[in-house]
């Protein structure tokens, strides 16, 4: 291999900006060329490729596409990486490895091991084409434990936290003395939104100056309106923006709360929302959803998945500006510690290395 790491990137169809393209763009010595569409995002080159998309009802893990221009990519790159298990792309671009003699690396955060979508032509062999992957990165501890339970050997698995960048998401100059909420994610079933506004509901019966800031979208956003537009609501929809607008929607407000509830195939793995909030300085509220313990752990509060415990989570915080404010500092300090994306970026290096270099 030459001094720079040469890797290419096989996106999936519809895949999230911000996030592992990024976090693989910032490793040391590296040069990321990403195929696929949308793009390109800074620092990374790029080649235009549509999809082969036979409908569009999964996303992520379970993304029904192929990338059409692949087989046409020269075999110049030292790596090629994607994400998710059983993502077609991914087992395309294992494939494609075998075919060049490249190494492959697969971006996990699945905890499911039991995954449905893994019994499932094409997604089976699309999972059991990643397993063989050179490098198997996990974005979260029980990742790995899913792993090594379809029988991976740890030498091939590492863990790298995700990372957000701590100058973008910072404290409000002055701490929020109002009983102000936040949810930012998407306004899917999935996030609870629903169970949020009920919480919230519930929460004005005790303090009725408490409000409740939305920022998302979603198939929930008609719902979120309606009730928004209630005089009594205490809901602000903020509408769907950029990392820069989370990030100065983070600022006004107390404390972070979302409502995951499990799917058929998926629960919630982590939560990079969770780690932006805690870097603005905001204590959490959510319930108990697969291993987002991993993210929010105590003194932040995980509920029972019902409007009335949220609402009583919410309250300890709201009604006590001096906690949320001590937890709010120990968020941040954790933050600095764990998942600076300048550290997780060397990180992520250190772990391609470790398999170049046989370690």
């Amino acid at each position: 291999m030459t001094d720079v790491r040469r890797l290419l990137w096989a996106s999936l169809p519809d895949q999230r900006p911000g996030r592992e393209l990024t976090w693989l763009s910032r490793m040391p010595r590296t040069r990321v060329t990403a195929i696929g569409t949308p793009g390109p995002e800074p620092g990374v080159e790029w080649i235009s490729s549509r999809y082969r998309r036979p409908v569009r009802r999964f996303v992520e893990a379970g993304a029904l596409g192929w990338l059409r221009s692949l087989n046409d990519v020269a075999p110049e790159y030292d790596w090629v990486a994607s994400l998710e298990l059983c993502s077609l792309v991914s087992g395309q671009a294992g494939r494609w490895a075998r075919r060049h003699g490249t190494r492959q690396a697969v971006i996990t955060w699945e905890n499911l091991v039991n995954q449905p979508l893994y019994r499932v032509p094409p997604y089976r062999e699309a999972f059991r084409r990643s397993l063989d992957a050179d490098l198997l990165i996990c974005c979260v501890e029980s990742a790995r434990n899913h792993l090594l339970e379809h029988g991976v050997e740890d030498a091939r698995i590492r863990v790298v936290l995700p990372g957000v960048d701590p100058a973008a998401f910072v404290p409000a100059d002055q701490a929020v003395v109002d009983p102000v909420a936040i949810f930012v994610s998407p306004l899917a079933p999935n996030k609870g939104i629903d169970t949020v506004m009920d919480a919230m509901r519930l929460v004005r019966h005790v303090e009725p100056e408490a409000r409740l800031l939305v920022m998302g979208s979603g198939p929930l956003e008609g719902l979120v309106r309606r009730r928004s537009a209630e005089p009594s609501s205490g809901i602000e929809m903020l509408g769907h923006g950029s990392a820069a607008d989370v990030a100065n929607a983070l600022r006004r407000a107390a404390v972070f709360v979302t409502a995951p509830r499990a799917t058929w195939k998926w629960n919630e793995q982590f939560g990079l929302a969770y780690i932006e909030a805690m870097a603005a300085g905001l204590p959490v509220v959510t319930t108990v959803c697969g291993t987002n313990d991993e993210a929010v752990r105590p003194p932040n509060v995980r509920t029972a998945n019902s409007a009335e415990a949220l609402a009583e989570g919410l309250l300890g915080f709201l009604t006590d500006p001096a906690r949320r404010l001590e937890v709010g500092r120990h968020n941040r300090e954790r933050v600095l510690e764990d998942h600076n994306s300048t550290i997780q970026a060397s990180r992520l290096g250190a772990a391609f290395s470790s398999i170049e270099n046989g370690a």
